[in-house]
């Protein structure tokens, strides 16, 4: 679940809505220590949404509790398994000896040292792939409109659920197909005129005094002054130099067309990368032995991104650390390409997390339609099973997730009183504006999604050993699943239906722009409040049998296994 910030600064009448006040941009966000952690803070003292993380942990420590190390499977875009924030905190299976090309364990992959690729195969690996939209029209345009309308509404009247899906996705697809094209259009555009706004600043700082003796002569430069005007509404920009506004441009509309330019393979019917270089049967959803080790990827990011919120470690001058970074490992399920994640390896990368030691799995994904949604539901029910909690992103449309499903689901139907399965932690993103606790993209329902947590400005690791600010629900669900996993680590009999009510029933609630009814809680959840109630209502100080790794067939038991 991406966002791209402009995408709502150009595409939406030219209007900036910034995810900070003047005070909380007084100091540039690189260099702004405070914003980095705010996420952690404690709302009681300080009036700020955050989760409360180090009294958590004091009170935890404060019972005698002493914490067990915690696995938390990333179902992601991919990981870099040796940034430097992470690499201390990253799984390893101790049963499997590194790069020997052989499936020591007997679990069916080769070398999964720190976890598992379903998006790849001998032949390299996903990068861009379709939406699940685009895949649903292609196969069953033939299907149900045809050349023969006699047999399109037989077949129509033979699978009705099936062409319910496929009118969704074909109406989906055509608006976002033809979106996408417009988008790109217009940020190349944007791009092409950076050098001409650059130039109508004549060497002075972007002020709105200096803009407003700016006479355009002709339409692009009217409309380069109407994005610098816009510009310099932000304080982070407002008195920078034509250089500062340059590069900051360039950087932003580099995003925005690193977003947009893929989805011209995302919408073509024709496009299917999966047989080339996946190599497996994907209409087999039985099928479980696919993939490759390549646990980062091309374009681990977001995966890296989501890492550093449960787990992040703070390292050289960089203060960033995940909610659970003293308790948690991360164990690498690439999942999720530059597209729609498939169903088939979303359930494959459950079951594999879940029979791997994994006790929760942080999923920050979803798509509007899913073909095999029953193979996933499955996979969810196989992790209650086994005791493992899941916690899902509410997705970034602005939507009551009741009028648009975001697959996968804990709903079958929209109108059940209850999920189907009771181990499913929906979350949705919260900013530290307490007058605008909702992120503005995050998704809601009182009933269906359970909780907010911080999604908005969320500053954490990504790729080339380097930290960036992020938002999107995608960065909320890290936030709950990092401190799930705090809960586990000090009460490892907690079952996930009560580390779910642990989370809900204290929240920190709030009531303003009726944020109360946008979730089950109603508010921002509070670590040490879920810890207390956690503590008083469901520990035993026994330990939990559930979810223990499958054993090894004959397993290799090597010096060098034993020292992972």
């Amino acid at each position: 679940m991406k966002n791209i910030v402009l995408a709502a600064v150009f595409l939406a009448g030219f209007s900036f809505t910034y995810a900070q006040d003047a005070k909380a941009t007084a100091l540039d966000p690189k260099q702004d220590k405070d914003l980095m952690t705010w996420y952690h803070k404690d709302f009681a003292t300080s009036k700020v949404y955050g989760v409360n993380t180090e009294n958590a942990y004091k009170f935890l420590e404060s019972k005698g509790l002493k914490p067990k190390t915690v696995v938390v499977g990333v179902l992601d875009s991919g990981v870099q398994v040796d940034h430097p924030g992470l690499v201390k905190n990253i799984w390893s299976n101790p049963n499997e000896v590194p790069n020997n090309g052989k499936d020591d364990d007997r679990n069916g992959y080769i070398d999964d040292v720190h976890g598992w690729n379903f998006i790849g195969g001998k032949n390299g690996d996903i990068d861009v792939d379709n939406m699940e939209v685009t895949r649903v029209v292609a196969k069953y345009k033939s299907v149900f409109e045809g050349d023969d309308s006699t047999k399109n509404k037989a077949n129509q009247a033979k699978m009705p659920e099936e062409f319910a899906m496929y009118m969704k996705s074909k109406e989906l697809f055509t608006k976002k197909s033809v979106e996408a094209a417009q988008s790109f259009k217009q940020f190349t555009m944007i791009n092409e005129a950076i050098p001409e706004m650059v130039k109508m600043l004549n060497g002075k700082p972007l002020t709105k005094e200096n803009l407003a003796s700016i006479k355009p002569t002709e339409q692009k430069q009217a409309i380069g002054l109407q994005i610098l005007n816009n510009l310099a509404q932000n304080p982070e920009l407002a008195g920078k130099s034509p250089s500062d506004v340059e590069k900051f441009l360039k950087e932003e509309i580099k995003n925005a067309l690193d977003h947009f330019g893929p989805m011209a393979k995302q919408y073509d019917l024709t496009y299917d990368p999966r047989a080339e270089v996946v190599g497996d049967n994907y209409d087999d959803y039985s099928e479980k032995n696919y993939g490759n080790n390549h646990y980062q990827g091309p374009d681990a990011e977001h995966g890296t991104h989501v890492s550093g919120i449960i787990a992040g470690l703070p390292q050289g001058k960089e203060v960033q650390y995940g909610v659970a970074s003293k308790v948690a490992k991360i164990m690498v399920v690439r999942t999720v390409p530059n597209g729609d994640e498939r169903d088939k390896d979303v359930a494959n990368a459950i079951k594999y997390a879940v029979d791997n030691g994994a006790k929760v799995l942080n999923m920050s994904f979803g798509k509007p339609v899913s073909p095999g949604k029953s193979v996933v539901w499955d996979a969810f029910k196989y992790a209650q099973d086994k005791g493992v909690l899941l916690v899902k992103a509410a997705g970034n449309e602005n939507e009551d997730v009741a009028e648009h499903l975001a697959y996968p689901t804990n709903f079958k139907n929209i109108t059940d009183e209850a999920p189907f399965v009771n181990n499913v932690l929906v979350v949705g993103a919260s900013t530290n504006r307490n007058n605008e606790l909702r992120a503005g993209f995050s998704n809601y329902n009182k009933k269906m999604v359970n909780v907010f947590a911080p999604g908005e400005e969320i500053y954490s690791t990504v790729p080339n050993n380097e930290y960036s600010y992020q938002q999107g629900t995608s960065m909320a669900s890290p936030v709950v699943a990092g401190a799930a996993a705090v809960l586990l680590a000090y009460m490892p009999n907690l079952k996930p239906a009560q580390i779910i009510e642990a989370l809900v029933k204290t929240s920190n609630a709030n009531t303003e722009n009726e944020f109360g009814n946008k979730s089950q809680a109603g508010g921002v959840i509070d670590l040490e409040k879920a810890a207390q109630y956690a503590f008083t209502k469901f520990y035993t100080g026994k330990s939990s049998k559930m979810n223990k790794p499958v054993k090894a067939k004959k397993a290799v038991k090597s010096k060098k296994a034993l020292k992972l």
